[in-house]
């Protein structure tokens, strides 16, 4: 955890002091972990749908208005969300919010294989499992989060009921059917699934799927800990998700500038912020999708140093981001970007009091420190 460099000074892995003015910023440099141990303290329910049973964890107060998460391929509520909504600076939004992070059936953490004879859900009946999840909860309006394939369901959904969804939180989303291209590595990638084989092909092509060749080759910790993650995946339950995606219909949106034309058109009428980094494999996806929105309910973000996994490598300015486009819409009016700092702050420094005391602790004893 520290070495001793003199008798007054600890050198601290995992934190950085920089000098700002007359004063030391403590800030954390130890790679981001999936935050598992957080997980345990959420209450999950396992509600049946027409399409199968969904796993579903809360994550606040009910009485709070709704945030629905949905995963990408590959990921679950809590692989795909946890880090981020357990971030520090997103403590002061979520205190006016109930996170409720959805799992695909089949996809959450320890799930047991699906059944031979069951038929998994294509992308619209995976939406349309979304409605007994509100009813389940007594949520009568929501604002999706979603990454990926999830992000894509939830826009089906806002399609299908749009007097249920306030806005649209959306990262590398896609609006089209998948290319040939697509198509054909996800054939692959389930047909070795569906025989029980996490292979070296599936996994490059998933580590891919969520960061892209940049953040592959510059951020290898992060990736280490999601290589891993993989190791826990259920293939067959992964193949049929898979499947479900490669098959995906095109959403037939369509950007209609003309008022008296809008009525009639199939396009999604909440706020809605759609996002990519600077370097994701989807970013051109997220581009078109853009070119297809109402610019006047719209926005589209870009974010600089960042490949395909945003909510894990820029998780301060995604949550800046957040942050501000709920404010757009009334929420959070209060709250500033000074008192998001001032939460950040407040944990580093818990973090440094609390590796500093081991460290006397531990010598007290005459333990040996790492």
């Amino acid at each position: 955890m520290a070495e001793k460099l003199s008798d007054t000074g600890l050198k601290l892995s995992g934190i950085d002091l920089k000098m700002s003015g007359k004063y030391f910023e403590l800030q954390e440099t130890r790679p981001r972990s999936l935050h598992r141990q957080n997980s345990s303290a959420l209450k999950a329910d396992d509600v049946e749908t027409g399409h199968g049973i969904c796993h579903v964890a809360v994550q606040g107060d009910r009485s709070k208005p709704a945030i629905i998460t949905y995963h990408d391929i590959g990921l679950n509520g809590e692989t795909c969300f946890h880090g981020f909504f357990n971030y520090s600076e997103m403590q002061p939004i979520l205190r006016h919010f109930c996170v409720y992070h959805v799992n695909a059936p089949g996809q959450h953490h320890g799930a047991l294989p699906l059944a031979q004879r069951y038929h998994f859900p294509t992308m619209d009946e995976l939406a349309e499992t979304l409605s007994p999840i509100l009813q389940f909860y007594n949520i009568s309006r929501f604002i999706g989060f979603g990454m990926g394939t999830g992000a894509n369901i939830l826009c089906r959904y806002a399609l299908m009921y749009p007097n249920k969804v306030d806005a649209l939180v959306l990262i590398n989303c896609t609006a089209t059917a998948a290319g040939w291209g697509e198509w054909g590595y996800q054939k692959v990638n389930s047909w070795y699934l569906k025989a029980g084989n996490m292979t070296a092909f599936t996994e490059n092509y998933l580590l891919w799927h969520w960061f892209g060749d940049a953040t592959l080759t510059s951020n290898e910790d992060l990736v280490k800990t999601f290589r891993e993650n993989i190791k826990a995946l259920n293939p067959h339950n992964l193949a049929l998700l898979i499947e479900a995606y490669a098959k995906r219909t095109d959403l037939g949106i369509v950007r209609e500038m003309d008022p008296t034309k809008k009525l009639g058109t199939k396009m999604l009428r909440c706020n809605t912020l759609l996002i990519a980094g600077v370097d994701s494999p989807h970013l051109d996806a997220t581009i078109h999708m853009n070119s297809r929105l109402d610019p006047t309910t719209s926005n589209w973000l870009k974010i600089d140093n960042c490949g395909g996994m945003v909510l894990e490598e820029q998780p301060e300015k995604l949550c800046e981001a957040f942050r501000l486009f709920l404010q757009g819409m009334g929420y959070v009016p209060s709250l500033s970007q000074t008192k998001i700092v001032a939460t950040r702050s407040a944990a580093s420094r818990s973090e440094f009091v609390s590796t500093v005391h081991h460290e006397h602790e531990a010598r007290r004893d005459g333990q040996a420190v790492y």
